[in-house]
């Protein structure tokens, strides 16, 4: 078997000037601990600390990066582990995966995934039809040791702290379990009250209920209901929580008159809303929760611009993550301005905005960014979370929003092996971009060297005050 091992100067700059140069900066940044700010590793893995079953369950079937692709040349999620008539041999998913890894050439999976088989397993042969049970038995054989379970791999990778991502109705008993092993790691929830605020999420108005159950307040009034996400917060913020997470198809916000609001919500709560009631109710919740944030401290994020669940059929036959959430256009100024003017002044306030539509980045997002005391900009999300997105987000957004109105880099990621892969991505293509600005004489040397570190860890540890 041919040997591919990882090319040392991978993502850095073609010019012999500008490679050198960000060499020596990736270098100087290649060994910080990560800050994982925002992701969606399971709190079992913190908690259980169980060993991976087998290497299709580690890299494949949870993992809707590397599925979409498949899927999107014929392949069935069956085939994949996904379904109720799914595949259940694992060495057989497998084998589909290395059949098909061809079509990753040239994506972000692809380096995530060879970045993973070289540092994880020592696996440097390209995976393929051919090579796909060797590597299968290589991965499976370190599998069950200590060393490839999940707080190890935390260990191993560097990773300073960890957020998951939990809805507001969570029990966070994982939490609480890693807490109570005494294991020292880092891991920390984030409320996502999506369950709770969005009119339109399945099974609504139970979730009220069940949110009124797990605060102990009366959800039954709008101001009750508000107490609940109160009591939910502080909550999340004793396990340790920095920040909540909103996805919400825009970024509309509100702010009615206390009687409009009360109005509004009996009219969601009942199910006998208007047309535009949904939308109203979220745009509203988002400044309320802005509101909740100068009392609590808790960070703001907010991911607008997705169209969840393209394919209603396989949202009904597998249920959702399974990579039918399609980028659409959005717009922040007006969205966001009820919010602004109401608390946008107020220093206590951090709100992260994260977008698909990367149209809005030099239009919307970094004037915005720019102005606005409480705004951060998020890297790039999901469909840009790439050599080529990363690299527009610098050109596009840091001459109007600056570097220090942005958050660093976040993985945002299912796949526990991405995570080391996905933070040396960003941090070469940070390096290039780094280089550049300087053999351009916008950036001294110096300032290059500042600014690296916290480009690759101190910006996000900041900004999510972690």
């Amino acid at each position: 078997m041919e040997e591919r091992p990882l090319h040392p100067d991978r993502l850095l700059p073609a010019d012999p000037a500008a490679r050198r140069l960000a060499r020596e900066l990736y270098q100087s940044v290649e060994a910080l601990p990560i800050i994982s700010p925002h992701g969606h590793t399971d709190p079992r893995w913190w908690g259980e600390n169980p060993a991976f079953t087998d290497p299709a369950a580690l890299f494949v079937t949870p993992d809707h990066y590397v599925t979409r692709m498949m899927v999107s040349q014929g392949v069935s999620f069956e085939a994949l582990g996904i379904g109720a008539g799914r595949e259940k041999d694992p060495r057989k998913i497998w084998q589909t995966f290395a059949d098909h890894y061809y079509l990753y050439a040239g994506t972000p999976s692809r380096i995530w995934v060879d970045d993973a088989l070289a540092r994880l397993f020592g696996v440097t042969e390209r995976l393929g039809p051919d090579t796909a049970m060797d590597i299968y038995d290589r991965i499976a054989e370190r599998l069950p040791q200590d060393d490839t379970r999940p707080r190890a791999l935390f260990d191993r990778f560097g990773i300073e702290v960890i957020a998951t991502t939990d809805s507001a109705l969570d029990d966070l008993a994982w939490h609480q379990a890693a807490r109570d092993s005494g294991w020292t790691g880092r891991v920390v929830p984030t409320y996502r009250p999506d369950a709770v605020i969005d009119p339109d999420a399945p099974d609504f108005t139970r979730n009220l209920e069940r949110l009124a159950q797990v605060s102990g307040c009366d959800t039954s009034t709008y101001d009750g209901y508000l107490d609940a996400h109160r009591a939910r917060r502080r909550a999340f913020i004793e396990m340790g929580a920095t920040s909540t997470d909103h996805g919400h198809p825009t970024p509309l916000t509100a702010d009615l008159p206390l009687g409009e609001a009360r109005a509004l919500y009996a009219r969601v709560r009942s199910g006998k809303m208007a047309a535009q009631d949904a939308e109203l109710f979220r745009a509203q919740m988002l400044t309320e929760m802005a509101r909740m944030s100068l009392e609590d401290g808790l960070v703001m994020q907010l991911h607008s611009g997705s169209l969840r669940g393209h394919s209603i059929g396989v949202q009904a036959a597998y249920g959702p993550d399974r990579g039918f959430d399609i980028p659409v256009p959005v717009s922040f100024p007006v969205a966001l301005r009820p919010l602004l003017n109401a608390v946008g002044m107020d220093p206590r306030l951090t709100l992260i905005l994260f977008t698909l539509d990367e149209t809005t980045y030099a239009r919307e997002l970094a004037p915005l960014a720019g102005v606005w005391p409480c705004l951060r900009l998020g890297p790039p999300w999901w469909f840009h979370d790439s050599f080529e997105g990363m690299r527009r987000f610098r050109e596009m957004a840091m001459e109007t929003a600056g570097i220090y109105n942005t958050v660093g880099f976040n993985d945002d990621t299912r796949a526990l092996c991405s995570i080391p892969a996905r933070h040396d991505v960003a941090r070469r293509v940070d390096s290039g971009w780094l280089a550049e600005m300087v053999l351009t004489h916008r950036l001294d040397e110096a300032e290059a060297y500042e600014i690296a570190p916290l480009l690759a860890h101190g910006l996000a540890k900041a900004a999510y005050r972690l």
